[in-house]
């Protein structure tokens, strides 16, 4: 398992705020993906779907502004596609799928090099 490093000393403060701004956005996310299945399914007003869409614009504005001003924009990519390989690889362990291990020495051509 991949460890997620936010830093230690004055790099502390950058690395909690990526990891929060990252979970934040994963939030959001979610936010957006139950809003959309909720529109699909009737079950929203057109009042409804515009208020929502307008709330989540503004959070994901002022999550861009917060970025900017702190300079974690690469920082967040970063830990966003870490913890995507992460829950990639707790998927493919649940389910069973078999998984290409390359440690030291692995070749793409295969058999053994030393």
């Amino acid at each position: 398992m991949t460890a997620i490093d936010v830093g230690d000393g004055e790099d502390a403060r950058d690395g909690l705020m990526t990891l929060v701004v990252t979970v934040v956005e994963i939030l959001i996310d979610a936010l957006e993906r139950e809003a959309i299945r909720r529109m699909e399914s009737g079950n929203l007003s057109d009042e409804e779907i515009e208020r929502l869409g307008g709330q989540l614009a503004t959070i994901e504005a002022e999550i861009d502004r917060l970025k900017a001003d702190e300079g974690i924009d690469d920082g967040v990519d970063d830990l966003r596609g870490d913890l995507d390989g992460l829950v990639t690889d707790a998927i493919e362990q649940l389910h069973g799928e078999p998984r290409t291990v390359q440690q030291p020495g692995y070749s793409v051509f295969g058999g053994d090099s030393e």
